[in-house]
């Protein structure tokens, strides 16, 4: 099993920047990728920006050019550098990994907010 913890969502005003992190802990050798999802009021959840294990990295056409994906050294916390925030950004975000079995495991979420 895989335990994720998110942080770093909050307020900003549009072009603005945040940066959210995601801490795995427990089966971290087993994930081949980690990511991140967003889910705004009344859609669907869908990817914003996820990267494997080799450090390639997906991201949505939507955040292209704006949002970086990372991972530190012991692969353990994924940060999404997220620039010039629009409005169209807010919704919760989640923490996503994937395991080498295909189990997924999502963090408990966190909120983005844009607006003046």
């Amino acid at each position: 099993q895989v335990q994720l913890v998110e942080s770093g969502g909050g307020l900003v005003q549009p072009g603005g920047s945040l940066r959210l992190s995601c801490a795995a802990s427990g089966s971290i050798f087993s994930i081949t990728v980690m990511g991140w999802y967003r889910q705004a009021p009344g859609k669907q959840r869908e990817l914003v920006a996820v990267i494997t294990i080799g450090d390639r990295t997906t991201y949505a056409d939507s955040v292209k050019g704006r949002f970086t994906i990372s991972r530190d050294h012991a692969k353990t916390t994924v940060t999404l550098q997220m620039n010039s925030l629009k409005p169209e950004d807010t919704a919760v975000y989640y923490c996503n990994a994937v395991l080498g079995n295909r189990s997924n495991y999502w963090g408990q979420g966190t909120q983005v907010t844009v607006s003046s």
